[in-house]
C-alpha cells in the first residue's frame, strides 16, 4: 500500500504511516488503507498484537491540506460521506480483537490524536507535542470525540477542545491521555516489552478483556450488569484457553499458546 508499511514479525504486525513528506497526514486514501488493513489483521488468527507506528519527525499532523482544500467545496451529502469514512477507520481500530499499540514518535495533532485514542495502549517519546486544532480553523473535533474524551476525560478534553493550545508529551501523560513517556532512544525496546508481554497471554483471555473494558466502562452498576460479568467468568473458564491456564498454572508449566 502507498501509504502504508506492514511488517510481519511472529504473532506482531507492525502498520506504519508512511507519509512522512506532509508530516502521515492522512486522506481519504490512507484512511480506506488503513481501515482495510485493520479489517484484514483482525480476522487473521495468527497475528496477537499490532503496533501503529509512523516514520518521519511526525506521528500524525491529522488532515492533508490537499483533502481539506477539496473538502472545502463538499456538499453537506459528500461531507457526511467523507466524515463517515474517518469515523470508519476509528472505529475499526477501536473494536479490533487484537490489543493495538501506538508507538508515538513525534508530534500528534487533530485527527492523529483521534488514531492514538482508538489504540489500547500509547506510549510516547517524551519530546512530542500533541494539539487538538480544529477549532482554528472554524471546525470541531466531533468524530474523533468519542475516543479522544474516553482517552484523556472531560475536563482535560473540555479545555483542550475549546482553546487548541499545543500541549506536552509530559501533559499528555498526566491526563491520561498516553500511557508511558520514554526517551526517543528507548522507544523500541519499550514497546517491544509491551508487545512481548501481550503476546505472552492467553489470545482469547485478551480480546475477551478488551471488549470487558469497552462494554463495562462508564456503566452504572446495576444487576443487569452483575449478572453480565458473571456469565463473562463463567464462560472464559469453561473455555480451552481458560481451562489449559489454570491447568498449566496448577502444573507449574507453560500455557499451550506458549509452546
Amino acid at each position: 500500500m502507498s501509504n502504508l508499511i506492514l511488517k510481519n514479525d511472529a504473532f506482531v504486525v507492525t502498520v506504519t504511516l508512511n507519509r512522512p513528506d506532509v508530516r502521515n497526514a492522512f486522506n481519504e486514501t490512507t484512511i480506506a488503507e488503513i481501515t482495510e488493513v485493520f479489517r484484514d489483521l483482525d480476522k487473521d488468527d495468527s497475528i496477537r498484537a499490532i503496533v501503529l507506528a509512523a516514520n518521519g519527525p511526525a506521528f500524525c499532523a491529522g488532515a492533508d491540506l490537499n483533502w481539506m482544500k477539496k473538502m472545502a467545496d463538499y456538499t453537506h451529502e459528500e461531507n457526511l460521506a467523507d466524515a463517515g469514512q474517518l469515523a470508519e477507520m476509528l472505529h475499526t481500530i477501536y473494536i479490533c480483537s487484537k490489543p493495538v499499540v501506538a508507538k508515538v514518535q513525534g508530534d500528534c495533532y487533530a485527527g492523529g490524536m483521534g488514531l492514538v485514542a482508538a489504540c489500547d495502549v500509547a506510549v510516547s517519546v517524551d519530546t512530542a507535542n500533541f494539539c487538538l486544532s480544529e477549532v482554528r480553523l472554524g471546525l470541531i473535533p466531533a468524530t474523533i470525540s468519542p475516543y479522544v474524551i474516553k482517552a484523556m476525560g472531560e475536563n482535560a478534553a473540555r479545555r483542550y477542545f475549546i482553546t487548541a493550545e499545543r500541549f506536552t508529551a509530559a501533559e499528555a501523560h498526566r491526563t491520561g491521555f498516553v500511557h508511558e513517556l520514554v526517551t526517543a532512544e528507548a522507544l523500541d525496546a519499550r514497546v517491544d516489552e509491551i508487545v512481548k508481554a501481550l503476546v505472552s497471554n492467553s489470545p482469547n483471555a485478551v480480546r475477551q478483556a478488551k471488549r470487558l473494558v469497552q462494554a463495562v466502562a462508564s456503566r452504572e452498576l446495576t444487576p443487569a450488569l452483575m449478572a453480565a460479568t458473571v456469565e463473562g467468568i463463567a464462560q472464559i473458564r469453561a473455555s480451552d484457553e481458560g481451562r489449559e491456564g489454570v491447568r498449566s498454572f496448577l502444573e507449574k508449566r507453560k500455557p499451550a499458546w506458549l509452546i
